[in-house]
């Protein structure tokens, strides 16, 4: 009874963790998503629709985003940003190991 509670439960978790995708992002120097500015670190994004939450720890960052796919898989992940007031704006994540662009609206 126990392993067929522990298949059903495993089964549900993954269930869960596949309909919101996630992936895991580094940013190496301060950087600002949706006027919210982030300290260098490990983030968790999790899409849900046209929006992005940006993770790390209890702080929640969420905002529009657009995803665009490519032709072809991304071999790192890369961070663009823009720097018209003397911060970096996060404007786009391609995350490596997939086709997947981020567009973020600020």
């Amino acid at each position: 009874m126990k392993k067929l509670i522990l298949a059903f439960t495993s089964i549900a978790w993954v269930m869960a963790s596949a309909a919101t995708p996630s992936y895991r992002i580094k940013l190496f120097q301060p950087s600002v998503i949706a006027g919210t500015e982030l300290k260098p670190g490990e983030y968790k994004i999790e899409l849900e629709g046209e929006k992005a939450l940006v993770k790390s720890g209890k702080n929640v960052v969420e905002t529009k985003v657009k995803v665009e796919t490519g032709d072809q898989k991304f071999a790192a992940t890369t961070v663009r940003y823009s720097n018209g007031d003397g911060k970096y704006h996060v404007q786009e994540i391609r995350l490596g190991g997939t086709n997947k662009k981020l567009i973020f609206e600020d």
